[in-house]
């Protein structure tokens, strides 16, 4: 239960220097399918409401990502998962993510880019 609390506080920290153009929040298209499949209303609404205000949406190369996506899922992650983490690749910025399983896959499978958690993300950048 402390764990769910800590990183929802991270999530909400780092949010909030989102909000106030600290760092920047990159939107796949990953995202809109996880938003769409939210079941509560309000809460896609509030979710697409944050990613239009403060998310940037660069252009992607689809059949790059696409590939790459493919060769992750051939590493054994999720289909939803290889498509994140090749966005986050081709982002080129910092993977944040909660799940531990997602997180232990980059690292081991050597993915190209930072991955962490919400709480490690603040400690390294000292949030308050």
């Amino acid at each position: 239960m402390l764990r769910i609390r800590l990183e929802t506080d991270a999530v909400n920290l780092i949010l909030e220097h989102v909000r106030r153009k600290k760092y920047e929040m990159i939107m796949s298209p990953a995202h809109l399918v996880e938003i769409g499949s939210t079941a509560r209303y309000q809460e896609r609404a509030e979710l697409m409401l944050f990613l239009n205000d403060f998310a940037i949406r660069p252009a992607w190369d689809m059949g790059t990502l696409r590939r790459r996506a493919e060769q992750l899922h051939h590493m054994k992650f999720g289909v939803a998962d290889a498509a994140y983490v090749a966005f986050a690749e081709a982002a080129g910025g910092i993977f944040i993510t909660c799940d531990d399983r997602l997180l232990r896959k980059c690292v081991k499978m050597e993915t190209a880019l930072d991955a962490m958690s919400p709480m490690q993300f603040c400690v390294k950048e000292g949030l308050k």
